[in-house]
């Protein structure tokens, strides 16, 4: 009997403080009138991710109050405090065992919208790309697609705020760039006046 292509997952890390925002999680902040992390799941769903996690850290409470998650498989990472690293780590330990490969998206990056996430999955799906990353101009950018294989290996080097950087660099030559600067914009929220961006 024949079965169809593995599913591609969505990673949301969601988990950030946001301390250079006054404390302010960034999961909740404002973005067209409900919290961004509604926002950066939809991106992953209309991209094409079959399953999305999301990684919660700072206010997880609040967030959990306020925003709605839907069907999104929410992990609670306690030590957000330690960096991006340990949120990754937490994420790719919860992706469902079936999926192919995991399209990671931070939730401070409201431009990358699911055009850019559909770019990357059709290049896994399609063209068998098993590491990707969109690019803005050709330089590398979020979000970014990793095989199934590769998980356990980016989780062994994923700490502090580095999360998988120093993977990819060791891997640059497989990893295939997917032009996205006319689908997404490939700005993030780190201070108060990235705010005036959301909208």
């Amino acid at each position: 009997m024949a079965t169809g292509p593995r599913p591609v997952a969505g990673l949301l890390l969601a988990a950030g403080g946001g301390s250079r925002l006054g404390g302010r999680p960034k999961a909740l902040l404002p973005f067209r009138g409900r919290p961004l992390v509604e926002h950066g799941l939809r991106l992953l769903r209309d991209g094409g991710c079959a399953e999305v996690v999301v990684v919660l850290g700072a206010a997880a409470d609040q967030v959990l109050a306020d925003a709605d998650l839907g069907a999104a498989r929410v992990v609670r990472n306690t030590e957000w405090e330690t960096g991006m690293g340990s949120s990754l780590r937490a994420g790719l330990a919860a992706l469902p065992e079936d999926a192919s490969a995991a399209v990671v998206a931070l939730v401070d990056m409201p431009g990358a919208g699911g055009a850019a996430v559909a770019r990357l999955v059709e290049e896994h799906l399609v063209r068998g790309a098993e590491l990707a990353a969109a690019s803005y101009d050709g330089r590398r950018g979020h979000p970014v697609l990793f095989a199934s294989r590769w998980w356990r290996d980016i989780a062994a080097e994923a700490q502090g705020d580095a999360g998988a950087r120093g993977f990819l660099a060791a891997h640059a030559a497989s990893l295939r760039l997917v032009e996205c600067g006319d689908v997404a914009e490939a700005y993030d929220v780190d201070t108060p006046e990235d705010l005036g961006r959301l909208c």
